[in-house]
């Protein structure tokens, strides 16, 4: 588990599989055929762990090396492949599963982070890029523009969640698996609330008055 502690190695799969789904499900939407959903499934899953692993010198990625990962995406995709006339049911699909793959990949990346020794500041941004890594990749794929560069809070709600986890292992009010759960369910309301009463970061108009 290469020093990360049970818990977080049971939310990295988790946020694994939320990805695997939500990759899956916006490759079928795409109309890629079954390599193209599954190579886009586990980029989505496992790329922003290993640019994450690479930072942090945990090489080779675990992404690459523990078969966990790469079943944890293959069964996700199955299950989205085969089940999607149910996924599609639920409200904007790809961007639930998502909401929680970033969640708990902003939390299980700090942690790796912090757990090998880096900093604080170190561990909030590879907390961040484990969450987005593979999202950016995703809609780089399929020619979009990556939510991270719009004005969506997206990077912003990953960024609330690493901090957490961030400031309770200094703080130590907190047990860390308490903090953790905190930061993820924060995370993610803060994602969800975002998307549902339309908050946005400010844009910046080049029209002159």
């Amino acid at each position: 588990m290469d020093k990360l502690h049970t818990f977080y190695y049971i939310l990295d799969l988790l946020g694994t599989f939320a990805f695997a789904i939500s990759g899956a499900t916006a490759a079928k939407q795409n109309k890629l055929d079954l390599f193209g959903i599954w190579v886009i499934a586990f980029t989505v899953s496992c790329g922003g762990g290993i640019i994450r692993d690479i930072c942090i010198g945990a090489i080779p990625p675990a992404g690459l090396t523990n078969w966990y990962y790469l079943a944890t995406a293959i069964v996700a995709t199955v299950l989205a492949i085969r089940l999607y006339p149910t996924v599609e049911r639920l409200n904007r699909p790809v961007i639930l599963f998502d909401a929680v793959g970033l969640s708990l990949f902003a939390v299980t990346g700090a942690q790796k982070a912090l757990s090998f020794g880096h900093n604080g500041e170190a561990a909030v941004l590879l907390g961040v890029i484990t969450a987005v890594g593979g999202g950016v990749l995703r809609d780089v794929f399929l020619g979009r523009v990556p939510i991270i560069l719009q004005k969506e809070i997206y990077a912003s709600a990953a960024l609330l969640g690493a901090l957490i986890v961030v400031l309770g292992n200094y703080l130590k009010w907190l047990s860390g698996d308490l903090m953790a759960i905190i930061a993820l369910t924060l995370c993610f309301t803060l994602r969800i609330l975002a998307l549902r009463y339309h908050w946005n970061l400010p844009t910046f108009s080049t029209d002159k008055p």
